[in-house]
Formats: C-alpha cells, structure tokens, sequence
C-alpha cells in the first residue's frame, strides 16, 4: 500500500469521525413484563436531511473566521468506502482499541450526514467538522460510550495495514461540549517515515444529532479543544 495522500488521510480522519458514530447501540435490557407501567411516550427526534446538515455546517467558521468549505456528499461517500477498505485489512494492536477506528463501522440505515473543512496555511493544519443525525438516538449514545470505553484503555496502539505499520500515542482530553455526551482525544500518529501527524478530535452528542471537529497538523496542540468545542456546540445548537 502506498503511503496515505495527505488529503485522503484527512478526509479518512472525517470519514472516521461519521462512521465511528455509525457502530450498532449496545444491546438494551430485556424487554418489560406486561405488569410494567406504559412508559410516558419519547418526543419523536427531529430529522435532517443531508442538504440542512450541509447549511448548517456551511454556516460555521474556522478560529480565523474563514467560513468553511462543504465537503461533497459525492466526495463523502468515497471517503467512507475507502475507509472501510483500510479498515477491512488493518490489524489493530491490542484488538481492544479496534474500538476507537471502528473495524465494522457502518453509517445506519436512514442516517443522514455532512462535512465541511478548513486549511489553515498559516500553521499547516486542516480542520474538519461533520454533523450525522439517526433515527434511534440509542445509536449516538451507546457508540460514543463505547470509543470513551476503548480511549480509556488504548494510551497506545498500533495500526498495521499493506505491509506498513503506524503507532499511535492517544490522551483523553476533558473538553465538555453543550452535548448529553462528549469526548475529546488528542492523537499523535508515527508513520513509517517517522514523521509525525498529529490530531485533535472533539465529539459531542444530542439525542440523535451528533458532531464531531477534528483538527489535524504537525503542531496540533491541545489549546486547539475550545475551538473544536464551539464548532461542535454550533451544531448541536441547531
């Protein structure tokens, strides 16, 4: 395999991002016996269309104030079969930190989503905001425990995949977004050149509606979460 381009490994990082809140919900309790009280009915979660996902995030701008640029759909959907073509291959060590790139991620069914992206020539980073609205609000929830889950244990991994292998440092952040959940993560890639890639990632979720900001550079610093935070907030607001 040939190393990554870097505007695919960015768009692959977004991909991530979609796909990584796309894993199945974790399997609920058993279901009530007849003598359990009706409970009071869930308001029904509102739905978006991939077109007002992409006015939302067409709306956002960067720390600069640069609005940021709508990423395809087109383009999206190429991301994310690539990503599930590396992913198929990868071998991920420890398996448990597989958690955190999602091997078997997939977008649900009737799951709707959107990206945008800023290139910042000043500091040569790139961040990337993607917005992804299901139907079952369990999704989100039960997805995002599980990759807090995997961060937890996974301070370091490795990413094997075409004969080349990748260690990744990870350091769970304490970024709180406006979000009923929220996880933040810097990580550090060492490429086989032994160059480094660094990325900053900010997710939030409410109720069926979830965001996730990356930033990614070779200087990516922590002090970057509160812009990520207000990217994400901005659509969660919505």
């Amino acid at each position: 395999m040939k190393k990554m381009p870097a505007p695919l490994g960015i768009l692959f990082a977004a991909v991530l991002a979609l796909t990584g809140c796309g894993g199945p919900s974790n399997p609920g309790t058993a279901a009530a016996s007849s003598s359990t009280p009706t409970p009071t009915p869930t308001p029904t979660p509102k739905t978006y269309t991939n077109e007002e996902l992409a006015s939302i995030v067409a709306q956002l701008k960067d720390d600069q104030g640069k609005p940021l640029t709508v990423i395809p759909a087109a383009q999206i959907d190429q991301g994310i079969i690539a990503a599930k073509q590396m992913l198929k291959s990868a071998v991920i060590t420890p398996p448990a930190c597989a958690a955190l790139a999602n091997n078997n991620a997939q977008v649900p069914e009737g799951a709707t989503y959107a990206a945008g992206q800023s290139i910042s020539a000043a500091d040569k980073s790139v961040t990337v905001i993607t917005a992804l609205a299901v139907k079952d609000p369990t999704v989100l929830g039960g997805q995002t425990k599980r990759s807090s889950d995997a961060l937890a244990q996974c301070s370091t991994f490795t990413i094997e995949a075409g004969g080349q292998k990748v260690t990744t440092q990870t350091q769970s952040l304490p970024g709180k977004t406006s979000g009923d959940q929220s996880v933040g993560m810097l990580m550090t890639q060492v490429l086989p050149s032994g160059q480094k890639a660094t990325t900053l990632t900010v997710t939030g979720v409410k109720g069926n509606l979830g965001a996730t900001a990356i930033k990614t550079g070779a200087t990516v610093t922590p002090d970057s979460a509160a812009e990520l935070v207000k990217l994400v907030d901005a659509v969660l607001g919505q």
